[in-house]
């Protein structure tokens, strides 16, 4: 004798579209105790300045030194000196709309200097640099979202 499941497969499918017709990357619904998750993989290419190429972009001769070229997320995670975010949240650059970057790609950075924030939950938490080095390449623009180990700068 068969079941029937308290799934409503109908209602998964309003919330599969509901995602794919927002900027949502998951939604959950719970009634008493039945509990529906959908959530989807976003995967984005992140573009860095040039200016100081790391080892892991495009070939200096082959970019002009104005131009952004796409850092490989792998390579940039597998680099000795990046510096991944501790924590999901909106990475900010600077410490407020109007202020100066903490720091910009070329620049001198001493260990335990602030280089980012990340906000999670209304909160802003420093990052700091976790060694001295020279900024090679920033992976993440000003209110970026960011997640868990997402790699967002490289100290060489």
């Amino acid at each position: 004798m068969a079941t029937k499941s308290p799934i409503d497969p109908e209602l998964v499918r309003e919330m599969a579209q509901l995602i794919n017709e927002t900027d949502l990357t998951e939604i959950e619904v719970q009634k008493g105790d039945l509990r529906i998750r959908v959530a989807r993989t976003i995967t984005a290419t992140v573009m860095a300045p040039v200016a100081a190429a790391p080892a892991f972009a495009a070939a200096p001769a082959a970019v002009a030194a104005s131009a952004a070229a796409p850092v490989d997320a792998k390579a940039a995670a597998a680099h000795p000196g990046t510096v991944n975010s501790p924590m999901v949240g909106t990475a900010y650059r600077r410490p407020s709309p109007e202020a100066k970057p903490f720091i910009e790609v070329g620049q001198e950075v001493k260990a335990g200097e602030r280089v980012l924030l990340v906000e999670a939950m209304k909160t802003f938490n420093d990052i700091v640099a976790p060694r001295a080095g020279k900024v090679t390449a920033i992976l993440v623009e000003d209110g970026q979202p960011v997640e868990y180990g997402e790699p967002l700068l490289v100290i060489e």
